[in-house]
């Protein structure tokens, strides 16, 4: 019988979480696709891995049996594909990203990466926020640059400490001020990341900062989707100093705000990951930038 390894995926993760619900979350995936995958995996085997009680899922005698040869099987393969890319003279570095990186970070280091691995190319690849691991969970990144919390099953080093900013209209009542404390600012509509940006999507609505629920009025997927909303006066938005100036658009402007926690820029891998074109990027990033802090921020 043919079984695709990310079947197998779904099945070590729903075994580890025993909650199909909180599996889903982790793999990126909606909850109906994945019980969908387990259903067309279990038909193919021919008997069922999970029995569905009121908290979740189970294994059967025969998913508990599986189950070992099925991580084995995984991990070899991981270890496979890593061992050939690195007998490889020549290759392809995927860099996955969410908003632009800019502050000299990146640049940086594709020169110094290119000048250690000459024959590489690298490519750089756009992850919408539904994605909060810039495309590492599903193996379409090598590294990737993530604002924290970062998603499980990933490691990091910040890059980058900034105070967090709001972008609003320039026809806002509080655009004339210098600065704004986060206490004037929480009635506000927001516009947030996408419910499986998760823990990243509580960060940009300062959730960190309330007692209250938000106001959310918008869901955007990308940085465009978000300053669209922004200038068409739909709601406002958390970002990190550093991007403010390079996403600048006419009708939208940027106040620091007072009384929060500072954003973390931050490059990414999966763990365990020791390729050794993972391992020269990482070392071809330069050493962590601290920006001032807003007054008032803890």
């Amino acid at each position: 019988m043919d079984v695709h390894l990310r079947e197998l995926r779904y099945f070590v993760a729903v075994a580890g979480e025993l909650n199909v619900t909180r599996a889903a979350q982790r793999l990126f995936v909606s909850q109906p696709a994945l019980s969908k995958q387990l259903r067309a995996l279990e038909g193919r085997l021919g008997f069922p891995l999970f029995d569905r009680v009121h908290s979740g899922v189970t294994l059967t005698r025969q998913g508990r049996a599986l189950l070992p040869f099925a991580r084995e099987l995984l991990e070899r393969w991981d270890e496979g594909v890593g061992a050939a890319r690195a007998a490889a003279p020549s290759g392809t570095l995927v860099v996955g990203m969410q908003t632009a990186v800019g502050r000299g970070i990146q640049q940086e280091a594709l020169r110094r990466f290119r000048e250690a691995m000459p024959g590489w190319e690298v490519s750089l690849r756009l992850v919408n926020w539904t994605d909060p691991s810039g495309g590492l969970a599903d193996g379409s990144s090598d590294v990737a640059f993530v604002w924290l919390p970062a998603a499980p099953g990933l490691e990091t080093r910040v890059l980058s400490v900034e105070r967090r900013v709001i972008a609003l209209p320039d026809s806002h009542p509080l655009a004339a001020r210098a600065e704004i404390p986060f206490a004037e600012l929480r009635d506000e509509p927001f516009i947030a990341l996408p419910a499986a940006a998760g823990p990243l999507r509580d960060f940009w609505l300062a959730r960190d900062a309330r007692e209250d629920d938000p106001v959310v009025a918008v869901t955007a997927s990308t940085a465009d989707e978000t300053f669209e909303a922004i200038t068409s006066g739909l709601g406002v938005a958390l970002l990190a100093e550093g991007n403010a100036s390079l996403y600048k658009r006419p009708g939208m402007v940027y106040r620091p705000v007072g009384g929060l926690a500072p954003a973390e820029l931050a490059v990414a891998w999966r763990k365990g990951d020791r390729r050794p074109h993972v391992r020269v990027f990482l070392d071809a990033l330069p050493r962590p930038s601290r920006a001032q802090a807003s007054p008032g921020a803890p």
